[in-house]
């Protein structure tokens, strides 16, 4: 079990209230827009990848210059509306992806530093306790019901 500190920051109240609030203005912002999907509708779609997005781009391309080939049942300002979404929002996906990406590594990192320091806190108090340590007891009675091994749960795993 390693002790190393690695992350070595306090973020100030004041700058979480603020990315939290300007989060929940781009959220609401967006909200009209956006279209939330059950699991199966979502296994059921299509997947539009980095491929896929240059063959639709293309295939607007000669939409636009060769319309003779569009067939009748093929709503282009449809088509037109969708591609924009798509042209749109990747940038701002990619973006909230790189801070997701970001936060899950800083919450991870600090969340094992955190509980590296409470496990070595609790064998600390497991030894005074069972040397007699008399205020160490109710510690150690109260620490040992989070800390007792439940198979072979990896401490760092949410609870």
């Amino acid at each position: 079990m390693s002790t190393k500190n690695q992350i070595n920051v306090e973020i100030p109240q004041n700058v979480l209230a603020e990315v939290n609030q300007k989060l929940q203005e781009c959220k609401t912002l967006l909200a009209p827009y956006l279209q939330a999907l059950t699991i199966e509708e979502r296994k059921s779609l299509f997947k539009m990848g980095d491929k896929t997005v240059a063959t639709v781009q293309k295939v607007k391309s000669y939409l636009e210059t060769n319309p003779e080939f569009a067939p009748s049942y093929l709503d282009k300002a449809e088509f037109l509306k969708d591609e924009s979404m798509v042209t749109g929002l990747n940038p701002i996906f990619n973006l909230a992806e790189q801070l997701t990406s970001d936060l899950n590594d800083t919450v991870t990192l600090a969340g094992s530093e955190a509980l590296t320091a409470s496990m070595l806190y609790y064998g600390s108090v497991k030894e005074a306790a069972s040397k007699g340590v008399a205020t160490a007891k109710p510690v150690y009675e109260d620490l040992s019901q989070r800390f007792s091994k439940r198979g072979n749960k990896n401490f760092s795993e949410k609870k």
